[in-house]
Protein backbone atom coordinates (compact mmCIF):
# COMPACT_ATOMS: atom_id res chain seq x y z
CA UNK A 1 0.00 0.00 0.00
CA UNK A 2 1.61 3.17 -1.03
CA UNK A 3 2.05 5.80 1.60
CA UNK A 4 2.43 3.28 4.43
CA UNK A 5 5.72 2.10 5.85
CA UNK A 6 6.56 -1.60 5.59
CA UNK A 7 6.06 -3.53 8.80
CA UNK A 8 8.82 -5.97 9.70
CA UNK A 9 6.71 -7.61 12.38
CA UNK A 10 4.57 -9.53 9.90
CA UNK A 11 1.24 -11.13 10.89
CA UNK A 12 0.30 -12.89 14.10
CA UNK A 13 -2.22 -15.71 14.26
CA UNK A 14 -3.42 -15.40 10.69
CA UNK A 15 -5.02 -12.06 11.38
CA UNK A 16 -4.44 -9.08 9.31
CA UNK A 17 -1.15 -7.38 10.07
CA UNK A 18 -1.10 -4.45 12.46
CA UNK A 19 -1.24 -1.20 10.68
CA UNK A 20 1.96 0.67 10.28
CA UNK A 21 2.51 3.98 12.10
CA UNK A 22 0.82 6.94 10.48
CA UNK A 23 2.92 8.76 7.93
CA UNK A 24 4.43 12.17 8.64
CA UNK A 25 2.18 15.17 8.10
CA UNK A 26 3.75 16.05 4.74
CA UNK A 27 3.23 12.49 3.43
CA UNK A 28 -0.36 12.47 4.64
CA UNK A 29 -1.04 15.75 2.95
CA UNK A 30 0.42 14.51 -0.31
CA UNK A 31 -1.57 11.23 -0.12
CA UNK A 32 -4.80 13.06 0.58
CA UNK A 33 -4.46 15.36 -2.36
CA UNK A 34 -3.48 12.54 -4.75
CA UNK A 35 -6.49 10.19 -4.18
CA UNK A 36 -9.89 10.99 -5.55
CA UNK A 37 -12.20 10.25 -2.64
CA UNK A 38 -9.77 9.59 0.16
CA UNK A 39 -10.20 13.04 1.73
CA UNK A 40 -13.02 15.28 2.65
CA UNK A 41 -13.31 18.73 1.25
CA UNK A 42 -12.44 21.34 3.81
CA UNK A 43 -15.32 23.17 5.33
CA UNK A 44 -15.82 26.86 4.96
CA UNK A 45 -15.06 27.62 8.55
CA UNK A 46 -11.44 26.64 8.28
CA UNK A 47 -11.40 22.91 7.76
CA UNK A 48 -12.74 19.87 9.42
CA UNK A 49 -12.05 18.89 12.97
CA UNK A 50 -9.61 16.24 11.84
CA UNK A 51 -7.72 18.61 9.57
CA UNK A 52 -6.98 21.24 12.31
CA UNK A 53 -4.53 19.21 14.44
CA UNK A 54 -2.58 18.19 11.41
CA UNK A 55 -2.17 21.75 10.32
CA UNK A 56 -0.93 22.95 13.76
CA UNK A 57 1.59 20.15 13.96
CA UNK A 58 2.92 21.06 10.57
CA UNK A 59 3.44 24.69 11.65
CA UNK A 60 5.24 23.67 14.85
CA UNK A 61 7.57 21.35 13.00
CA UNK A 62 8.37 24.05 10.48
CA UNK A 63 9.18 26.53 13.28
CA UNK A 64 11.48 24.02 15.01
CA UNK A 65 13.29 23.36 11.80
CA UNK A 66 13.91 27.09 11.33
CA UNK A 67 15.23 27.53 14.87
CA UNK A 68 17.43 24.51 14.51
CA UNK A 69 18.92 25.86 11.33
CA UNK A 70 19.60 29.28 13.02
CA UNK A 71 21.10 27.69 16.20
CA UNK A 72 23.24 25.42 14.11
CA UNK A 73 24.70 28.36 12.25
CA UNK A 74 25.60 30.13 15.50
CA UNK A 75 27.20 27.01 16.93
CA UNK A 76 29.16 26.40 13.78
CA UNK A 77 30.40 30.02 13.81
CA UNK A 78 31.49 29.76 17.50
CA UNK A 79 33.27 26.51 16.83
CA UNK A 80 35.05 28.05 13.90
CA UNK A 81 36.27 31.03 15.93
CA UNK A 82 37.44 28.77 18.78
CA UNK A 83 39.27 26.50 16.36
CA UNK A 84 41.01 29.52 14.82
CA UNK A 85 42.07 30.71 18.29
CA UNK A 86 43.38 27.29 19.19
CA UNK A 87 45.41 27.18 16.01
CA UNK A 88 46.76 30.66 16.82
CA UNK A 89 47.48 30.30 20.56
CA UNK A 90 49.53 33.49 20.64
CA UNK A 91 46.25 35.38 20.43
CA UNK A 92 45.64 34.52 24.09
CA UNK A 93 48.61 36.72 25.05
CA UNK A 94 46.53 39.74 24.10
CA UNK A 95 43.66 38.76 26.40
CA UNK A 96 45.09 40.54 29.51
CA UNK A 97 45.71 43.66 27.45
CA UNK A 98 42.16 43.61 26.18
CA UNK A 99 40.91 43.14 29.76
CA UNK A 100 42.95 46.07 31.08
CA UNK A 101 41.85 48.27 28.20
CA UNK A 102 38.22 47.44 28.87
CA UNK A 103 38.64 48.22 32.59
CA UNK A 104 40.29 51.56 31.79
CA UNK A 105 37.49 52.47 29.44
CA UNK A 106 34.95 51.47 32.09
CA UNK A 107 36.66 53.44 34.87
CA UNK A 108 37.07 56.44 32.59
CA UNK A 109 33.36 56.50 31.96
CA UNK A 110 32.67 57.06 35.71
CA UNK A 111 32.79 60.56 37.23
CA UNK A 112 35.44 61.06 39.94
CA UNK A 113 32.89 62.12 42.52
CA UNK A 114 31.16 58.75 42.14
CA UNK A 115 34.24 56.82 43.37
CA UNK A 116 33.95 56.13 47.14
CA UNK A 117 36.61 57.75 49.32
CA UNK A 118 38.63 55.28 51.37
CA UNK A 119 39.91 56.60 54.73
CA UNK A 120 42.79 54.53 56.10
CA UNK A 121 42.92 54.12 59.88
CA UNK A 122 46.31 54.05 61.49
CA UNK A 123 46.97 50.91 63.53
CA UNK A 124 46.79 51.22 67.34
CA UNK A 125 50.00 52.37 68.96
CA UNK A 126 51.49 53.97 65.84
CA UNK A 127 50.77 57.58 66.84
CA UNK A 128 51.99 59.55 69.87
CA UNK A 129 48.78 60.49 71.69
CA UNK A 130 50.01 60.48 75.29
CA UNK A 131 49.42 64.26 75.76
CA UNK A 132 45.72 63.81 74.88
CA UNK A 133 45.49 60.89 77.31
CA UNK A 134 47.08 62.93 80.08
CA UNK A 135 44.77 65.87 79.42
CA UNK A 136 41.77 63.57 79.83
CA UNK A 137 43.07 61.83 82.97
CA UNK A 138 44.59 64.86 84.66
CA UNK A 139 41.41 65.82 86.53
CA UNK A 140 41.21 62.36 88.09
CA UNK A 141 44.90 62.46 88.99
CA UNK A 142 44.57 65.92 90.55
CA UNK A 143 41.61 64.73 92.61
CA UNK A 144 43.80 61.93 93.87
CA UNK A 145 46.69 64.23 94.75
CA UNK A 146 47.10 65.54 98.26
CA UNK A 147 50.24 67.61 97.73
CA UNK A 148 50.07 71.39 97.63
CA UNK A 149 50.43 72.74 94.09
CA UNK A 150 52.95 75.29 95.33
CA UNK A 151 55.58 72.58 95.61
CA UNK A 152 55.06 71.73 91.95
CA UNK A 153 55.51 75.32 90.85
CA UNK A 154 58.64 75.58 93.00
CA UNK A 155 60.10 72.49 91.36
CA UNK A 156 59.20 73.76 87.90
CA UNK A 157 60.93 77.05 88.55
CA UNK A 158 64.04 75.28 89.83
CA UNK A 159 64.40 73.38 86.51
CA UNK A 160 65.85 70.12 87.89
CA UNK A 161 67.29 69.10 84.53
CA UNK A 162 70.84 68.04 83.87
CA UNK A 163 72.85 70.73 82.11
CA UNK A 164 74.80 70.05 78.94
CA UNK A 165 78.24 68.70 79.62
CA UNK A 166 81.33 68.74 77.46
CA UNK A 167 83.11 65.49 76.88
CA UNK A 168 86.73 65.79 77.95
CA UNK A 169 89.30 63.00 78.00
CA UNK A 170 89.62 61.30 81.35
CA UNK A 171 92.10 58.97 82.88
CA UNK A 172 91.11 55.74 84.58
CA UNK A 173 91.88 57.26 87.98
CA UNK A 174 89.48 60.19 87.35
CA UNK A 175 86.52 57.80 87.57
CA UNK A 176 87.77 54.70 89.42
CA UNK A 177 89.98 54.01 92.39
CA UNK A 178 93.10 52.68 90.65
CA UNK A 179 94.82 51.28 93.75
CA UNK A 180 91.68 49.43 94.77
CA UNK A 181 91.39 47.91 91.29
CA UNK A 182 94.99 46.67 91.19
CA UNK A 183 94.86 45.28 94.71
CA UNK A 184 91.71 43.19 94.12
CA UNK A 185 93.04 41.65 90.91
CA UNK A 186 96.64 41.03 91.94
CA UNK A 187 96.08 37.31 92.50
CA UNK A 188 94.50 36.80 89.08
CA UNK A 189 95.74 39.47 86.67
CA UNK A 190 98.89 41.57 86.60
CA UNK A 191 97.88 45.21 86.06
CA UNK A 192 100.52 47.78 85.11
CA UNK A 193 100.41 51.56 84.93
CA UNK A 194 102.65 51.86 81.91
CA UNK A 195 103.74 49.69 78.98
CA UNK A 196 107.46 48.83 79.27
CA UNK A 197 109.74 50.83 77.00
CA UNK A 198 111.30 47.78 75.33
CA UNK A 199 107.83 46.88 74.01
CA UNK A 200 106.90 50.41 72.98
CA UNK A 201 110.14 50.76 71.02
CA UNK A 202 108.78 48.33 68.43
CA UNK A 203 105.92 50.78 67.79
CA UNK A 204 107.89 54.00 67.90
CA UNK A 205 106.40 54.86 71.31
CA UNK A 206 103.14 55.61 69.52
CA UNK A 207 99.97 53.75 70.57
CA UNK A 208 98.33 54.41 67.22
CA UNK A 209 100.88 52.04 65.65
CA UNK A 210 99.78 49.18 67.90
CA UNK A 211 97.60 46.57 66.22
CA UNK A 212 93.94 47.21 67.11
CA UNK A 213 91.98 43.97 67.38
CA UNK A 214 88.29 44.53 66.56
CA UNK A 215 86.61 41.59 68.23
CA UNK A 216 83.04 40.73 67.28
CA UNK A 217 80.38 41.20 69.94
CA UNK A 218 79.68 38.33 72.36
CA UNK A 219 82.67 36.36 71.15
CA UNK A 220 83.16 32.92 72.66
CA UNK A 221 86.15 31.81 74.71
CA UNK A 222 87.31 29.59 71.87
CA UNK A 223 87.58 32.63 69.60
CA UNK A 224 90.03 34.23 72.03
CA UNK A 225 92.07 31.04 72.18
CA UNK A 226 92.16 30.42 68.43
CA UNK A 227 92.37 33.96 67.05
CA UNK A 228 93.25 36.56 69.67
CA UNK A 229 95.90 34.66 71.64
CA UNK A 230 98.12 33.79 68.61
CA UNK A 231 98.09 37.44 67.58
CA UNK A 232 98.99 38.55 71.10
CA UNK A 233 101.93 36.11 71.18
CA UNK A 234 103.09 37.38 67.81
CA UNK A 235 102.78 41.10 68.55
CA UNK A 236 103.42 40.89 72.32
CA UNK A 237 101.13 43.91 72.67
CA UNK A 238 97.70 44.52 71.11
CA UNK A 239 94.78 46.84 71.62
CA UNK A 240 91.14 45.77 71.82
CA UNK A 241 88.70 48.55 70.94
CA UNK A 242 85.80 48.69 71.49
CA UNK A 243 85.61 46.27 74.37
CA UNK A 244 82.01 46.51 75.63
CA UNK A 245 80.04 43.27 75.19
CA UNK A 246 82.98 41.40 73.64
CA UNK A 247 82.65 38.24 75.73
CA UNK A 248 79.77 35.77 75.63
CA UNK A 249 77.89 34.64 78.72
CA UNK A 250 78.60 30.94 78.25
CA UNK A 251 82.13 31.28 79.60
CA UNK A 252 83.55 28.70 82.03
CA UNK A 253 82.99 29.28 85.76
CA UNK A 254 86.58 30.44 86.28
CA UNK A 255 86.15 33.19 83.68
CA UNK A 256 82.75 34.17 85.07
CA UNK A 257 84.24 34.48 88.55
CA UNK A 258 86.95 36.77 87.23
CA UNK A 259 84.37 38.81 85.33
CA UNK A 260 82.27 39.37 88.48
CA UNK A 261 85.38 40.10 90.52
CA UNK A 262 86.52 42.79 88.10
CA UNK A 263 83.11 44.42 87.59
CA UNK A 264 81.62 44.36 91.07
CA UNK A 265 84.55 44.16 93.46
CA UNK A 266 87.66 45.60 91.81
CA UNK A 267 85.93 48.50 90.06
CA UNK A 268 85.14 51.18 92.59
CA UNK A 269 84.46 54.84 91.87
CA UNK A 270 87.06 57.37 92.88
CA UNK A 271 86.83 58.95 96.33
CA UNK A 272 85.36 62.32 95.18
CA UNK A 273 82.56 60.54 93.31
CA UNK A 274 81.86 58.18 96.21
CA UNK A 275 81.80 61.05 98.71
CA UNK A 276 79.31 63.15 96.77
CA UNK A 277 77.18 60.12 95.91
CA UNK A 278 76.85 59.12 99.55
CA UNK A 279 75.82 62.69 100.40
CA UNK A 280 73.12 62.66 97.71
CA UNK A 281 71.81 59.26 98.83
CA UNK A 282 71.53 60.57 102.39
CA UNK A 283 69.62 63.66 101.23
CA UNK A 284 67.39 61.55 99.00
CA UNK A 285 66.43 59.34 101.93
CA UNK A 286 65.70 62.40 104.03
CA UNK A 287 63.22 63.60 101.41
CA UNK A 288 61.60 60.14 101.38
CA UNK A 289 60.36 60.32 104.97
CA UNK A 290 56.83 59.19 103.99
CA UNK A 291 58.25 55.90 102.70
CA UNK A 292 60.72 55.21 105.50
CA UNK A 293 63.62 56.61 103.52
CA UNK A 294 63.02 54.40 100.47
CA UNK A 295 62.87 55.84 96.99
CA UNK A 296 62.75 54.64 93.41
CA UNK A 297 65.16 55.67 90.69
CA UNK A 298 64.31 56.26 87.03
CA UNK A 299 66.80 56.23 84.19
CA UNK A 300 65.27 58.47 81.52
CA UNK A 301 66.72 58.52 78.01
CA UNK A 302 65.04 61.40 76.22
CA UNK A 303 68.01 63.47 75.15
CA UNK A 304 68.04 65.12 71.74
CA UNK A 305 70.49 62.64 70.21
CA UNK A 306 68.45 59.68 71.46
CA UNK A 307 65.22 61.09 70.02
CA UNK A 308 66.97 61.85 66.72
CA UNK A 309 68.53 58.39 66.44
CA UNK A 310 65.20 56.65 67.09
CA UNK A 311 63.52 58.44 64.12
CA UNK A 312 60.31 58.57 66.16
CA UNK A 313 57.74 61.35 65.75
CA UNK A 314 56.25 63.12 68.76
CA UNK A 315 54.04 66.19 69.07
CA UNK A 316 56.49 68.90 67.99
CA UNK A 317 55.25 69.24 64.39
CA UNK A 318 57.37 70.78 61.65
CA UNK A 319 59.73 72.45 64.14
CA UNK A 320 60.53 69.11 65.74
CA UNK A 321 61.15 67.56 62.31
CA UNK A 322 63.62 70.30 61.36
CA UNK A 323 65.48 69.93 64.66
CA UNK A 324 65.66 66.15 64.39
CA UNK A 325 66.82 66.25 60.76
CA UNK A 326 69.57 68.69 61.72
CA UNK A 327 70.61 66.57 64.72
CA UNK A 328 70.78 63.42 62.58
CA UNK A 329 72.88 65.16 59.95
CA UNK A 330 75.32 66.48 62.57
CA UNK A 331 75.60 63.21 64.47
CA UNK A 332 75.48 60.62 61.69
CA UNK A 333 76.40 62.45 58.45
CA UNK A 334 73.70 61.31 56.04
CA UNK A 335 73.23 57.82 57.49
CA UNK A 336 69.47 58.33 57.70
CA UNK A 337 69.16 60.11 54.36
CA UNK A 338 70.64 57.40 52.16
CA UNK A 339 68.89 56.73 48.89
CA UNK A 340 66.35 53.94 49.18
CA UNK A 341 66.18 54.01 52.99
CA UNK A 342 62.59 54.08 54.20
CA UNK A 343 61.83 55.24 57.76
CA UNK A 344 58.42 54.36 59.19
CA UNK A 345 57.95 56.12 62.56
CA UNK A 346 54.61 54.40 63.18
CA UNK A 347 56.13 50.94 62.81
CA UNK A 348 59.06 51.94 65.03
CA UNK A 349 56.65 53.01 67.77
CA UNK A 350 54.55 49.85 67.47
CA UNK A 351 57.72 47.75 67.82
CA UNK A 352 58.56 49.46 71.12
CA UNK A 353 61.68 51.21 69.81
CA UNK A 354 60.68 54.78 70.67
CA UNK A 355 62.17 56.35 73.84
CA UNK A 356 59.55 56.96 76.49
CA UNK A 357 58.84 60.62 77.13
CA UNK A 358 58.79 61.97 80.71
CA UNK A 359 55.01 62.17 80.36
CA UNK A 360 54.73 58.48 79.42
CA UNK A 361 56.98 57.46 82.32
CA UNK A 362 54.71 59.37 84.69
CA UNK A 363 51.56 57.81 83.23
CA UNK A 364 53.07 54.34 83.53
CA UNK A 365 54.07 54.78 87.17
CA UNK A 366 50.74 56.34 88.14
CA UNK A 367 48.94 53.53 86.34
CA UNK A 368 50.96 51.00 88.36
CA UNK A 369 49.78 52.58 91.61
CA UNK A 370 52.62 54.91 92.57
CA UNK A 371 51.08 57.98 94.20
CA UNK A 372 52.18 61.59 93.98
CA UNK A 373 53.92 61.13 97.34
CA UNK A 374 56.43 58.69 95.89
CA UNK A 375 60.01 59.95 96.05
CA UNK A 376 61.80 59.57 92.73
CA UNK A 377 65.41 60.14 91.76
CA UNK A 378 65.75 60.92 88.06
CA UNK A 379 69.00 59.99 86.29
CA UNK A 380 69.26 61.56 82.86
CA UNK A 381 71.18 63.80 80.54
CA UNK A 382 69.80 66.98 79.05
CA UNK A 383 66.14 66.29 78.28
CA UNK A 384 64.94 67.33 74.84
CA UNK A 385 62.75 70.42 75.24
CA UNK A 386 62.98 70.02 78.99
CA UNK A 387 60.73 72.90 80.00
CA UNK A 388 57.79 71.47 78.05
CA UNK A 389 58.37 67.73 78.40
CA UNK A 390 59.27 67.65 82.10
CA UNK A 391 56.28 69.68 83.29
CA UNK A 392 53.74 66.78 83.27
CA UNK A 393 56.11 64.42 85.10
CA UNK A 394 56.71 67.00 87.83
CA UNK A 395 52.98 67.57 88.14
CA UNK A 396 52.40 63.85 88.69
CA UNK A 397 55.42 63.41 91.01
CA UNK A 398 56.27 66.65 92.84
CA UNK A 399 58.87 64.90 95.01
CA UNK A 400 61.06 64.10 92.01
CA UNK A 401 64.73 64.95 92.51
CA UNK A 402 67.90 65.02 90.44
CA UNK A 403 71.54 65.46 91.34
CA UNK A 404 71.17 69.15 90.42
CA UNK A 405 68.39 69.65 93.00
CA UNK A 406 70.09 67.58 95.69
CA UNK A 407 73.58 69.10 95.35
CA UNK A 408 74.71 72.69 95.29
CA UNK A 409 76.51 74.25 92.33
CA UNK A 410 79.75 74.28 94.31
CA UNK A 411 79.48 70.56 95.01
CA UNK A 412 78.86 69.74 91.32
CA UNK A 413 81.47 72.14 89.94
CA UNK A 414 84.37 69.60 89.84
CA UNK A 415 82.22 67.14 87.83
CA UNK A 416 80.11 69.30 85.52
CA UNK A 417 82.45 69.29 82.55
CA UNK A 418 82.85 65.51 82.57
CA UNK A 419 79.90 63.47 81.32
CA UNK A 420 81.34 60.18 82.61
CA UNK A 421 81.77 61.49 86.14
CA UNK A 422 78.25 62.94 86.14
CA UNK A 423 76.93 59.57 84.97
CA UNK A 424 78.89 57.86 87.77
CA UNK A 425 77.07 60.00 90.34
CA UNK A 426 73.70 59.04 88.86
CA UNK A 427 74.77 55.40 88.82
CA UNK A 428 75.70 55.42 92.51
CA UNK A 429 72.44 57.02 93.66
CA UNK A 430 70.36 54.62 91.51
CA UNK A 431 72.22 51.61 92.89
CA UNK A 432 70.98 52.40 96.43
CA UNK A 433 67.31 52.84 95.43
CA UNK A 434 64.53 50.46 96.46
CA UNK A 435 63.44 49.88 92.85
CA UNK A 436 65.05 50.84 89.58
CA UNK A 437 62.99 51.88 86.52
CA UNK A 438 64.66 51.51 83.14
CA UNK A 439 63.00 53.08 80.09
CA UNK A 440 65.53 52.35 77.33
CA UNK A 441 68.34 49.93 76.62
CA UNK A 442 72.02 50.75 76.88
CA UNK A 443 75.07 50.06 78.98
CA UNK A 444 73.96 52.18 81.95
CA UNK A 445 70.79 50.20 82.83
CA UNK A 446 72.30 46.84 81.91
CA UNK A 447 75.36 47.33 84.11
CA UNK A 448 73.24 48.74 86.92
CA UNK A 449 70.76 45.84 86.82
CA UNK A 450 73.61 43.34 87.06
CA UNK A 451 75.33 45.30 89.82
CA UNK A 452 72.14 45.52 91.88
CA UNK A 453 71.62 41.77 91.50
CA UNK A 454 75.10 41.27 92.87
CA UNK A 455 74.60 43.72 95.76
CA UNK A 456 71.23 42.37 96.88
CA UNK A 457 71.89 38.66 96.40
CA UNK A 458 69.75 38.36 93.28
CA UNK A 459 66.67 40.05 94.81
CA UNK A 460 66.86 43.58 93.43
CA UNK A 461 63.62 45.06 92.06
CA UNK A 462 63.65 46.43 88.52
CA UNK A 463 60.69 47.82 86.60
CA UNK A 464 61.21 47.14 82.91
CA UNK A 465 58.25 48.29 80.77
CA UNK A 466 56.98 46.43 77.73
CA UNK A 467 56.95 49.39 75.37
CA UNK A 468 55.01 47.57 72.66
CA UNK A 469 52.07 47.13 74.98
CA UNK A 470 52.46 50.61 76.41
CA UNK A 471 52.23 52.13 72.92
CA UNK A 472 48.86 50.46 72.40
CA UNK A 473 47.64 51.36 75.89
CA UNK A 474 48.55 55.04 75.54
CA UNK A 475 46.64 55.07 72.24
CA UNK A 476 43.49 53.62 73.83
CA UNK A 477 40.81 56.33 74.22
CA UNK A 478 38.84 54.20 76.72
CA UNK A 479 41.61 53.79 79.27
CA UNK A 480 40.91 55.24 82.70
CA UNK A 481 42.71 56.28 85.88
CA UNK A 482 43.15 53.96 88.87
CA UNK A 483 42.21 50.87 86.89
CA UNK A 484 43.01 47.36 87.97
CA UNK A 485 46.35 46.43 86.50
CA UNK A 486 45.54 42.73 86.59
CA UNK A 487 42.32 43.11 84.60
CA UNK A 488 42.18 41.75 81.10
CA UNK A 489 39.74 44.44 79.95
CA UNK A 490 40.81 46.49 76.96
CA UNK A 491 40.01 49.65 78.92
CA UNK A 492 42.53 48.97 81.64
CA UNK A 493 46.28 49.07 82.03
CA UNK A 494 46.67 45.39 81.19
CA UNK A 495 49.38 44.55 83.71
CA UNK A 496 50.37 48.18 83.08
CA UNK A 497 52.74 47.08 80.37
CA UNK A 498 55.36 46.72 83.06
CA UNK A 499 56.31 44.65 86.02
CA UNK A 500 58.74 44.31 88.85
CA UNK A 501 61.60 41.96 88.12
CA UNK A 502 62.21 40.02 91.28
CA UNK A 503 64.59 37.10 91.28
CA UNK A 504 64.34 36.77 87.50
CA UNK A 505 60.53 36.74 87.17
CA UNK A 506 58.11 39.54 86.43
CA UNK A 507 55.29 40.47 88.77
CA UNK A 508 52.74 43.23 88.25
CA UNK A 509 51.45 45.25 91.18
CA UNK A 510 47.85 44.04 90.66
CA UNK A 511 46.45 47.54 90.78
CA UNK A 512 47.24 48.20 94.44
CA UNK A 513 47.01 51.84 95.47
CA UNK A 514 50.51 52.19 96.87
CA UNK A 515 51.26 55.45 98.61
CA UNK A 516 54.99 54.96 98.83
CA UNK A 517 57.79 52.65 97.89
CA UNK A 518 57.93 51.50 101.49
CA UNK A 519 54.54 49.85 101.02
CA UNK A 520 55.77 48.37 97.76
CA UNK A 521 58.69 46.79 99.60
CA UNK A 522 56.50 45.25 102.29
CA UNK A 523 53.90 43.91 99.85
CA UNK A 524 56.55 42.46 97.56
CA UNK A 525 58.29 40.81 100.49
CA UNK A 526 55.05 39.31 101.84
CA UNK A 527 53.95 37.94 98.47
CA UNK A 528 57.26 36.98 96.93
CA UNK A 529 59.67 35.87 99.60
CA UNK A 530 57.63 32.67 99.84
CA UNK A 531 58.73 31.92 96.28
CA UNK A 532 62.39 32.84 96.60
CA UNK A 533 63.58 29.25 96.65
CA UNK A 534 61.89 28.50 93.34
CA UNK A 535 62.86 31.70 91.55
CA UNK A 536 65.61 31.87 88.97
CA UNK A 537 68.24 34.47 89.83
CA UNK A 538 67.75 37.56 87.70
Amino acid sequence: MPGHAYSRLGSFGGAAGAPSPPPPPSSSAQAGSGSGGGSRAPTKGGGSARGAPGTAASATAAARAGVGRGGGVARRAARGVLAALLRRQAVFLFAPLLYVAAMLLYMGSLPLDAVPRIIARRPPGSVYRSPQLYARLRADMDADNSTDACSTSLLLSSSPISTHVTCKPLKFSDIYDKDHFVQHLQNDVRVVDKIPDFIMERFGHNLSNVFNFKIKAWARIQYYKDVVLPKLIEERFIRVSPFANRLSFDAPPAVQRLRCLANFEALKFSKPIVSLSETLVYRMREKSFDSDGKYISVHLRFEEDMVAFSCCVYDGGDEEKKEMDAAREIGWRGKFAKRGRVIRPGVIRMNGKCPLTPLEVGLMLRGMGFSNKTAIFLASGKIYRAEKNMAPLLEMFPLLQTKETLASEEELAPFKNFSSRMAAIDYSVCAQSEAFVTTQGGNFPHFLMGHRRYLYGGHSKTIKPDKRRLAVLFDNPRIGHNVNCSSSSSASFDHCGAGIWYGGNTFSLSGRKLMSTGEICSIMQQNLLKLVDSLRIF
